[in-house]
């Protein structure tokens, strides 16, 4: 009962944190979605990384590492490479355009039409998918770890669990709805705080379990490994290549993420927010992949019927109370962060790309925070039926690592969205009906790929679908790449030398994990 209480005591820290700073009924536009642009290096720093963080890369993350160990960590480390790019390239070039939505640059590039296909594709793809599995995660979770505090909810584990889904997913949208990204943000630092926290606390409890770090060697050292043949059906070493394409739409051009470098005070800050941010990504990797190396130490191969199982095990197996309740405050804290990240940037994408140019174009900044709100209530539907419906696949197959399923879903969509960036970002002049072409048809490709090369990694086949679909429009368009606006372009020689350094840190820890 008192890490019941525990949790509920956090519950309410994040609401009363998020609700002090509740937006005033007459917010402008600026306010509401880019806290008046005045984040500091330190609030875009947790608050990004805060962001990424799902609930899957403890649980998920976490069964993944069972069966595959330190392979894992890339999906954790090599997201440098593209806060490197968002830090020095992209956001340098956003800043130039004093843009709200990655789709306003993508209009500049472009025009309306593509631009309206972008922000349509990722406001569909974050009020499902993207809502849907933050929701997932946390209310599966929250039942595998509490479920006989949890019981009362109901006896059916489906629809114990669907409450769960539908109670968090209500609280994440009512902060949101109230305080814009100010609240958002202010809650990220709590929140991240927390789940480092608990995620250390639980990588040095498995370690003991282990019987110390050396044990790691000598139990796991097959697992110790960050490169797997690249024959190996789910993390073949190749697939680094496809993340690399893949991070680009993710942390350089992914609203849910860049949002809080739209909203810094200035490039410095920005730069020096993600060089910080790269550096919490080794952490990171460490409190969600280290757990699960352990446990495959000392459980074995074949301790977990269900690798997903393997966070709530080492939670009621080993941990005391009150710690158990910190760590499932910690898992809360990384869903919400993302949940509620992701209703302010469907807010910010509907009300400035739909609502402002296409519903009401004489909208006052009163009525297009108001239209954002209603967006963050109809996402909150719509995101809960998702979780719903993940929640009965799911249990449905509860013996695959259910994160690359996840995974897999949501490439089917990033892939265009990759080719469409890097057009706009790194072409002189695309032309924009081949850009949409190549955009839609990466989606059959993937298909037809599938269908033709059945076990190609699900890494390896959206890389090859985004070099073809970006050299189709490359050789259709004229001017070949641009010069003038894709710079690097370091805010001072400092934030320069950090950058390059955190690049070469990457590099190193490949060749010594090899």
């Amino acid at each position: 009962m008192i890490d019941f209480i525990i949790v509920c005591l956090y519950f309410l820290t994040v609401f009363t944190v998020a609700i002090r700073g509740k937006a005033s009924k007459d917010v402008t536009v600026e306010e509401y979605y880019l806290n008046s642009r005045k984040l500091g290096w330190f609030s875009i720093a947790f608050s990004t990384i805060a962001t990424n963080v799902h609930g899957f890369q403890w649980i998920g993350y976490i069964g993944s590492a069972y069966l595959y160990g330190l392979a894992q960590a890339n999906f954790e480390i090599n997201a440098i490479q593209g806060l490197f790019l968002a830090a020095f390239i992209f956001v340098p070039m956003y800043f130039r355009e004093r843009v709200i939505t990655i789709t306003q640059f993508i209009k500049t590039r472009l025009g309306k039409t593509v631009a309206l296909v972008y922000s349509l594709t990722n406001i569909s793809l974050f009020s499902t998918l993207s809502l849907g599995a933050g929701l997932f995660w946390g209310g599966y979770a929250a039942d595998l770890v509490f479920a006989d505090y949890l019981s009362f909810i109901h006896e059916d584990r489906f629809i114990r669990i669907s409450i769960l889904i539908v109670g968090l997913g209500m609280l994440s949208a009512t902060y949101t709805y109230f305080g814009g990204l100010g609240a958002v943000v202010r809650t990220d630092i709590v929140q991240f705080s927390i789940l480092l926290s608990g995620g250390i606390a639980l990588m040095f409890i498995a370690i003991h379990e282990l019987g110390g770090w050396s044990q790691l060697y000598e139990k796991t050292g097959d697992k110790m490994h960050l490169h797997l043949p690249a024959d190996h059906k789910t993390l073949p070493w190749i697939h680094i290549f496809g993340a690399f394409l893949l991070n680009i739409n993710y942390w350089c051009a992914n609203q849910r993420i860049v949002q809080r470098s739209l909203a810094a005070k200035s490039l410095k800050d920005v730069q020096i927010g993600l060089i910080v941010g790269g550096l919490m990504k080794y952490f990171m990797a460490a409190v969600v992949i280290i757990p699960g190396i352990a446990l495959f130490g000392i459980l074995g191969e074949n301790g977990l019927e269900d690798p997903d199982s393997g966070f709530p095990y080492l939670v009621n197996t080993y941990l005391p109370v009150g710690l158990r309740g910190l760590i499932l405050c910690a898992l809360f804290a990384s869903m919400m962060s993302t949940v509620d990240s992701t209703f302010n940037s469907l807010a910010t994408l509907w009300s400035i790309d739909i609502y402002k140019p296409y519903i009401n174009p004489s909208a006052t900044d009163y009525q297009v925070v108001r239209a954002g709100k209603l967006a963050i209530l109809f996402s909150f539907i719509t995101g809960s039926l998702m979780g719903i419906i993940l929640l009965y696949i799911k249990l449905n197959d509860t013996g695959a690592a259910f994160t690359h399923t996840l995974n897999e879903l949501r490439y089917y969509i990033n892939t265009g969205i990759v080719v469409l960036i890097c057009a706009a970002a790194f072409l002189l002049a695309p032309k924009p009906r081949l850009t949409l072409f190549a955009f839609a048809s990466t989606i059959p490709l993937n298909l037809i790929f599938k269908a033709i090369w059945p076990d190609m990694n699900y890494f390896v086949r959206p890389m090859w679908l985004i070099l073809i679909a970006f050299t189709i429009i490359y050789l259709g368009s004229k001017g070949g790449f641009t010069k003038d606006k894709l710079t690097y372009e370091p805010a001072t020689p400092s934030t320069h030398k950090a950058g390059i350094g955190l690049l070469l840190s990457l590099v190193a820890v490949h060749i010594l994990f090899h």
